[in-house]
Formats: structure tokens, C-alpha cells, sequence
């Protein structure tokens, strides 16, 4: 008989284990065997149900989908485009107040659309956008905020990495998942850039007084010389506008294929991977660069292939000793009414952004949270969103906060603070919490794509 001290352990052994710093997969795994061994008090049968869940994910193709974005958007890095991309939009938003930040938006937002991953985004843009933001004597802590703050668009903006795990464990269509964050999305850097802007005509001093005249004696001495630099504002128009128009092409194909049924997720994530090499191969990678990206996407991708293994492990047993419909029958019987609910889950994202990966959060919380709000009859794409942006505000959070860390790292300008970057990233988050706060009140922001 599994009773509620059963209950109860698995769920503190589980959060002993993550916040003792040990692996939030073996954590999970751990958690998982001890449940069906208290359940059955036999370890043979232990052995067998955790054969059988490895055997059926394992031959799920959806979970093929993580690594061949993983490949599209590091060939589509490696090769370039994204300081393509950035050049081009910096180039045709000249007429801008804060032009460079405002690039560095669109820039993200563009690539976001590629990669589905926020560190690729806060990686690449640290080191393409930040010597030139400098360079006409922006602020730095303005600078450094908007990077890190852009960079949260990759999580959001299909094909989400997030979406992709939130869609496997709670069975969603991968493919309206990527259709509902495409106007949120949208929202959100459309947010970004009217800050930047508002900052922009209110303080001149933060984008170098115009932002539109070089200062040559900026604090970044070789940075000038950077990815963009002299060089890039020279380079044919014409040159920049092909290879964005391809890097457009691609993303229209694959998701557009998966949109109208013409693929299934994971054959859209094939024919991007094959797109993204051959058009990386175009713009000159060696064969030498490919095989590290693949590398690289394989130390990225297996880990994450083996929690969302112990995730559904976990999952199931949670569904199996009564634990989600304990939860469930507890916050239903507390009469806060649906939004009173919807804010408490909104509190744990919250706080559990500040101390653990986003990943790690949805693995944790969705598995019981999901079955509640789909009680409380709230739309099941609309509740992901809302889940995935408020997790979101957690990679700008201290002491945790991944984007900011990341920042830290790739800018090319040592000792820079981390305080720094995260009073920068400041704005961002509230404009998240905002986005947050409308698709609450207006759910048909995320469903009115998916519903056509």
C-alpha cells in the first residue's frame, strides 16, 4: 500500500537530491526506483519497469527532434549567419533611436527561429553585438542587459527546445506547440524593442548620444576589429540580403512543412539539419567544422536525451502512486479558483528559476501541474506558454540565472560584473512577467494560430 508519507518521500528525495547538487537525470532515476520499490517492494520488478520505459523512449522518434535542431542551428552559427543576420538588420534599421540594440533584438529574434536555444543566442550575440554596441559608446550595462535579456526569445520562438520537452511529456502536438509561441514570441520582442527605443530617446547617453557616430577610443581596444567591425558595415548589400534570404528559406521550408502536416516534427528537423549543412557548406565550413558541430550537438543533445528518459520515468510513477491526483485534489480544495492556482504554479516557476535550470523545472513541476490546469479547464498550448515564459524569467535571475553566466563568459572585455549584467537584464524580465500576465488574460494570444 503507497500512503501519503510514501507520497511525500518521492517528492523529498527528489528535491533533496537536485538541491544537493547531484544530477537532476539520476536525481529523477533515483527518485523514481525508490517509488516503484515502495510500491511493490520488489526490486525485480523495479529492473523490468525501468527496462521497459528506456525501450519505449528510446524508440520514440520525437526524440530524434532535439538533436537535428540542435545540428540546423550550430551549422547555421558556425558557418556565419547570425553575423549575417545581424549585420542586415543593424544595416536597415539605421533610422532607429538605439539601432544596434534593436538589431541585436531582431538578430535574436531571427535566429531564435533557428537554433531554440537561448546559450547558442547569448553565446554568439555576446561576441558579434557587444563590440559594436561599444564601439559607439553605449552604456555597458545596457549593452550587456539587452544581450542577455534578447537572448530568452530562443526558448520561446519555435523550434523551442523547451517546447519540444514540454510536448513530450505531456503528449502535446510538438507542431501547434511551435505554432503557439510564434505570436507571443512576436509580443515579446516587440517588448524588447520599444524599451530599448523609449531608453533611447529618453537618455541618449546610454546608446553613445546618437548612436549613430563611432567612438574610436571605447574601452575595447582589438574589439573594434571584431565580427562586424569596419569590414561588415562595407560588405555588399546584395551579399548580406542572399544569404539571409536563405537562412529565411530554410526556416519557412522546415517549419512551414511541419505547420501544414507535410512533415512530422522529426522529419521537418531532418530536412533542416541536411539544409543547414548544405548551406553552411556554400558559405565555406570545412569538413573539419562539421564534424565538431556534431560533436558538439552529441555531448549537448545525450544528456538531455537521458532526462527526458528519467523524466518519464518519473512521471509515470508519480501517476502510478496516486502522487499527481493527491496534488491536484489539494490545490483544488484550497477554493482559490482557477487564476488563484494558476498564480501559486506561477510562484513555483518563480522561485525555482532563481535556483535550478529551465529543463530541470519542467521536468520537475509539468508532469503534476498539467493534468491540473487542464482540470481547471484551461487551454493546454496557452498554459505551456505561460509555464515556458514564466521558467524563462529564471535564466535572468540571480544566483542561477544561465543567460547572464553565459554572457559573462563570451563577452570579449574581461571583468566585466555579473551585478552588471544582471541590473541590465532587469527591464527584460518585467516585460517577460508582462507577456506572462497578458496571455492569462488574453489566451487567444498563443491558441489563435494553432485553432486556424
Amino acid at each position: 500500500m503507497f500512503g501519503h508519507s510514501d507520497m511525500i518521500l518521492v517528492v523529498v528525495v527528489l528535491l533533496a537530491l537536485v538541491f544537493a547538487g547531484v544530477h537532476i537525470a539520476i536525481a529523477l532515476g533515483v527518485t523514481a526506483a525508490i517509488g516503484i520499490y515502495l510500491m511493490t517492494s520488489d526490486i525485480e520488478i523495479v529492473r523490468t519497469f525501468v527496462a521497459n520505459t528506456a525501450y519505449e523512449a528510446l524508440r520514440d522518434y520525437v526524440f530524434a527532434v532535439i538533436p537535428l535542431f540542435m545540428l540546423m542551428g550550430d551549422f547555421l552559427a558556425k558557418c556565419g549567419a547570425a553575423t549575417d543576420l545581424y549585420t542586415l538588420a543593424n544595416r536597415l534599421s539605421r533610422w532607429l533611436p538605439a539601432r544596434l540594440a534593436v538589431a541585436t533584438i531582431i538578430a535574436n529574434a531571427i535566429f531564435a527561429f533557428v537554433t531554440g536555444v537561448s546559450i547558442a543566442a547569448a553565446a554568439a550575440f555576446s561576441r558579434i553585438a557587444y563590440p559594436e554596441m561599444r564601439r559607439y559608446g553605449y552604456n555597458r550595462e545596457f549593452a550587456l542587459g539587452c544581450i542577455a535579456g534578447s537572448a530568452c526569445l530562443g526558448m520561446l520562438i519555435p523550434p523551442s527546445v523547451l517546447m519540444i520537452v514540454w510536448g513530450v511529456l505531456t503528449e502535446l502536438s510538438i507542431g501547434k506547440l511551435f505554432l503557439a509561441g510564434v505570436l507571443p514570441g512576436i509580443l515579446l520582442a516587440g517588448g524588447f524593442c520599444a524599451y530599448v527605443i523609449v531608453m533611447a530617446l529618453l537618455k541618449p547617453s546610454l546608446v553613445g548620444e546618437t548612436g549613430e557616430r563611432p567612438i574610436r577610443a571605447a574601452p575595447l581596444g582589438a574589439a573594434v576589429s571584431g565580427p562586424i567591425g569596419n569590414a561588415a558595415d562595407q560588405q555588399p548589400i546584395g551579399q548580406l540580403l542572399f544569404s539571409t534570404a536563405l537562412v529565411l528559406a530554410l526556416i519557412a521550408a522546415v517549419l512551414g512543412s511541419i505547420w501544414l502536416g507535410f512533415c512530422t516534427p522529426t522529419e521537418g528537423a531532418g530536412v533542416g539539419a541536411v539544409g543547414a549543412l548544405i548551406l553552411a557548406l556554400i558559405k565555406g565550413i570545412t569538413w573539419r567544422e562539421v564534424w565538431q558541430v556534431v560533436l558538439n550537438v552529441g555531448r549537448t543533445s545525450g544528456p538531455l536525451l537521458l532526462l527526458l528518459f528519467c523524466a518519464q520515468l518519473y512521471s509515470r510513477v508519480l501517476s502510478m502512486t496516486g502522487f499527481t491526483e493527491t496534488a491536484k485534489t489539494f490545490l483544488l480544495g484550497t477554493g482559490l479558483g482557477p487564476t488563484g492556482i494558476l498564480i501559486v504554479m506561477l510562484a513555483i516557476w518563480f522561485v525555482l528559476g532563481c535556483l535550478i535550470d529551465s529543463i530541470s523545472i519542467i521536468l520537475l513541476t509539468v508532469p503534476i501541474f498539467a493534468p491540473i490546469a487542464v482540470t481547471l479547464g484551461i487551454d493546454p498550448l496557452a498554459f505551456a506558454i505561460i509555464g515556458i515564459l514564466a521558467i524563462e524569467t529564471g535564466l535572468l535571475t540571480p544566483p542561477f540565472g544561465i543567460l547572464v553566466f553565459t554572457v559573462k563568459a563570451a563577452v570579449p572585455e574581461p571583468n566585466v560584473p555579473l551585478s552588471e549584467i544582471f541590473r541590465g537584464s532587469i527591464p527584460y524580465w518585467i516585460i517577460l512577467f508582462a507577456v506572462v500576465v497578458a496571455i492569462v488574460v488574453f489566451p487567444r494570444i498563443a491558441t489563435y494560430l494553432p485553432s486556424l
